[in-house]
């Protein structure tokens, strides 16, 4: 099948399964879903490599910007982080083979803004937030560029029909029984019955696109449980429900892509070494 096709099933299950629901919080997130979708796979789909690498550039900005906001960033640190994570796919696009090189160092300039102000009170910390919102976000949809953009577009859609998933597993297996145990203290409502909802839900979709890989299966569900839990706990921190509030159902676009920022390296990972892909 192609995605495509599978994109417009999924979105017309959605649909009346949220028209059946009639819950408004559904309906907001079916009605971002369904004007995501294009603008997602579209890149992927018309532009290969180059779209990837132009799609992560726009979702690293916003992104960026969202996080600065939950780690309380100065305006000199937002900005540089959000320039770092712009770059850092046209890196990818152009000299794959200097991003393992090129990510450190660009993650350690983070600290340059406390440097040069002499930052003794809050340098480490505001040193130590600019150097994993570079890795996490930057590094994270660097993916985009590398992946072949069929698995790209794969990884994008598994990880949005997983999230579904999670949320059918919570509700039937996650209330009662093993399958009520909380993943984490950080997030009590996601359960172990949500995973088993995600990993279904994602392995049907790698089927239905012909790319049944245990290793990628494994990428898009740890990167939906580690991505979700890591956001969790950044905004537990920071006393923060959501990273923003213009996405209707979601709240911010880091709420939206924290999974596909560890399920993409994740992803890289799995097809780049033998016998995992």
């Amino acid at each position: 099948m192609d995605p495509v096709t599978l994109t417009l099933g999924a979105l017309g299950l959605g649909g009346a399964a949220v028209g059946a629901a009639r819950r408004a919080e559904l309906t907001a997130r079916w009605r971002t879903w369904l004007l995501a979708a294009p603008l997602v796979l579209g890149p992927l789909l018309l532009g290969g490599r180059v779209g990837g690498a132009l799609l992560a550039a726009a979702l690293g900005a916003v992104a960026a910007v969202e996080f600065a906001r939950l780690a309380a960033l100065p305006r000199a640190d937002a900005v540089g982080l959000v320039l770092r994570v712009v770059g850092i796919p046209g890196v990818a696009l152009l000299r794959p083979d200097l991003l393992g090189v090129l990510l450190p160092v660009l993650a350690v300039s983070a600290a340059l803004p406390a440097l040069l102000t002499g930052d003794t009170a809050t340098g480490g910390r505001r040193a130590a937030y600019g150097t994993f919102g570079t890795l996490w976000i930057g590094g994270g949809l660097a993916g985009l560029a590398v992946l072949e953009p069929g698995v790209a577009v794969a990884v994008c859609l598994a990880v949005a029909v997983a999230d579904v998933g999670a949320w059918c597993g919570g509700k039937l297996l996650g209330r009662h029984g093993p399958g009520a145990r909380p993943l984490s203290p950080l997030s009590p409502s996601k359960t172990w019955g949500g995973v088993v909802g995600a990993t279904l839900a994602a392995a049907a979709v790698l089927l239905a696109l012909g790319m049944p890989s245990a290793g990628l299966l494994v990428a898009v569900v740890a990167g939906g449980v580690l991505g979700d839990l890591l956001e969790s706990m950044l905004k537990r921190e920071a006393g923060r429900k959501d990273a923003g509030g213009w996405l209707p159902g979601f709240g911010g676009l880091l709420d939206r892509i924290d999974s596909l920022l560890v399920a993409l390296p994740l992803a890289v990972l799995v097809t780049t070494l033998p016998g995992l892909w």
